[in-house]
């Protein structure tokens, strides 16, 4: 391919609107132009770079004997109310009529309209397993689509779904497809973690995310750094604290007392002016912060309850719903706040109060803590939890972070990462083939609905986390098998002959079935050399004048600092020894 013959609108300078590296380097490097809110045009570079992801994802899931299929894109009403996400969905949901005025939905996920395919034509355990995949432009209306290909509101998805007669078959698919994602993100050149998640709005029992790393990722994830565990902050398991002598002694992350504190002085009240912030409460008394309890107000279906953590910790809010069993969970206005304690946000105190009282684990390890007084300007000193509160039920409420100690190993500690969200597995059972009548008969001759499974993958983020792990100053370093060319020829110089041998290269490495774009602009090799590095390219080589005289070729890989010169008849060897050394 010639240079001359593409569309490779390079910029000097991105949009104002791009904030991370990917969404600044897709835009610079001509890969993507805005056309509306969350929504992009891929050109052609752009094109190539997601033929290559969707090339490892139909090469994997098939040989992981998945079947691609393409369900349409709008999808009637009736489905999703039979599912009964048509109400539960959200605005997120495009809602769209036709002119005769019948409800349409652009899918974000395709559980129903592959639900009513299967109940067609399946009837039989013999007919199952069975497991289908497609690769298709979803749209989800997302309030704030940032960052590029990352958080669009239109994207190119691969989403499959298994159907099984069995919950062990169920769960033997699920691990065919994990292992189907970790070799698809490995092949991708990606840096990632396989991590326990929430399954959100799709639903099921168990779920896995695949989180690529990254400063930039949009979510939190620990690890274990001594055990292979690793989940989601939402989903991590957390160890009660350690009993200590006293909380001196302690530990950061845990605050290591006994949870069996009562204390027996009276309530200190505090006078704090105007410091109803945790961090500025904290900084007047100067105290550290582990002495301190929050007290948080939420509505669970409607009704005010009180959750509380130490001062350090966040809640984690899909934990306490669970426990309440909660439809709908959302942090209380002010005027509620006003109404349960009679002070103001920042001077909320659990004492005293009449609704339902829950508390982490930690709180009842703090001795004489620190907490609102239920009135505007005060907290008090020597709060302790089976005293003041006796009737608060204590269950896990916090966030896993970076220090905490492993759940599952019991000797490692948590490293926080931040990772993009690039694929998703979920064990759905029969959230949707029940209410979907996607059943069967088994051997008995007994209708049953059939389990199922839900996996996920985010082609066009694929593009941006690989950015975001692969760049430098100069622009992108694509891995091998995503780069929209492996080679770039250029030459550096406009004599015929320059141009001649890097014709005749370029027609070589195309015979080696390798990708290849030669630069024929009439520019400045300096300005080639810019281009290449920013759109990426692994692999360049420069025919010039000196070098061609000498019977040799500069090779330089994207990655290194220096080039070298190559006989220019080993050239097309070395560089397909090199491509597949990085491809594997």
């Amino acid at each position: 391919m010639r240079y001359s013959q593409l569309l490779i609108p390079t910029l000097k300078e991105a949009p104002a609107e791009a904030q991370v590296v990917s969404h600044v380097l897709l835009q610079r490097g001509g890969f993507i132009r805005k056309l509306a809110a969350g929504i992009y045009s891929l050109l052609p570079l752009g094109v190539r770079v997601v033929a290559n992801i969707e090339r490892i994802l139909r090469e994997e899931l098939n040989r992981a004997g998945a079947q691609e299929v393409l369900l349409p894109v709008l999808h009637p009403a009736e489905l999703w109310q039979e599912s009964g996400r048509w109400q539960k969905y959200g605005p997120e949901l495009l809602r769209i009529k036709d002119r005769k005025g019948a409800d349409f939905v652009f899918s974000p996920t395709a559980e129903e309209a592959m639900c009513e395919m299967v109940r067609r034509d399946v009837k039989s355990y013999r007919q199952l397993p069975l497991n289908f995949y497609q690769i298709q432009d979803k749209f989800r209306d997302e309030i704030r689509p940032r960052a590029g290909l990352m958080r669009g509101r239109e994207f190119i998805m691969k989403d499959g779904y298994s159907f099984h007669a069995t919950v062990e078959d169920a769960h033997r698919e699920y691990k065919n497809m994990y292992d189907a994602y970790v070799r698809i993100f490995k092949r991708c050149g990606l840096e990632f973690r396989a991590v326990e998640a929430d399954t959100g709005a799709i639903g099921g029992s168990m779920s896995h995310e695949f989180q690529v790393l990254a400063d930039s990722g949009e979510d939190a994830i620990v690890s274990c750094d001594t055990c292979d565990y690793a989940a989601n902050v939402e989903k991590a398991e957390l160890k009660p604290p350690r009993p200590s002598p006293s909380p001196d002694g302690a530990r950061k992350g845990e605050l290591e007392a006994s949870p069996a504190v009562a204390g027996t002085g009276a309530l200190q009240e505090l006078h704090t002016p105007n410091k109803g912030g945790i961090a500025d409460v904290v900084k007047y008394l100067k105290e550290p912060i582990e002495r301190f309890v929050k007290t948080l107000i939420y509505l669970a279906d409607g009704k005010p309850v009180i959750a509380l953590l130490r001062g350090d910790r966040d809640l984690n809010e899909l934990k306490l719903k669970a426990v309440l069993k909660a439809e709908t969970f959302e942090i209380a206005s002010e005027t509620i706040v006003r109404e349960v304690t009679g002070a103001p946000v920042g001077y909320a105190g659990p004492q005293g109060r009449s609704v339902p009282i829950y508390a982490d684990p930690e709180v009842a390890a703090i001795p004489n803590a620190i907490t609102g007084a239920n009135k505007a300007d005060y907290h008090v000193r020597g709060f302790n939890l089976q005293r003041d509160v006796p009737g608060a039920t204590i269950v896990d409420l916090r966030t896993a972070a970076g220090g905490d100690r492993c759940a599952r190993c019991d000797k490692g500690t948590y490293r926080a990462h931040r990772g993009i969200e690039v694929g998703h597995v979920f064990y759905l059972g029969t959230k949707y083939s029940e209410p979907m009548a996607t059943r069967f008969l088994d051997s008995d001759g007994k209708e049953k609905a059939m389990e199922m499974g839900c996996y996920g993958i985010g082609v066009t983020r694929i593009a941006a986390a690989a950015i975001e792990q692969h760049h430098d100053a100069d622009g992108i370093k694509w891995p091998m098998a995503l780069a929209p060319f492996q080679v770039s020829i250029v030459t550096a110089g406009k004599e015929p002959e320059l141009a001649d041998a890097a014709q005749k290269l370029h027609d070589e490495l195309v015979a080696r079935n390798i990708d290849v774009i030669y630069d024929d602009r009439d520019e400045r090799a300096g300005l080639k050399f810019k281009d290449a590095d920013l759109i990426g390219i692994p692999l360049r080589v420069t025919v010039g004048k000196r070098g061609l005289a000498e019977g040799k070729l500069e090779l330089k890989a994207r990655a290194d600092k220096e080039a070298r010169m190559v006989p220019a008849r080993e050239v097309g060897a070395e560089l397909a020894r090199l491509i597949k050394e990085a491809i594997g």
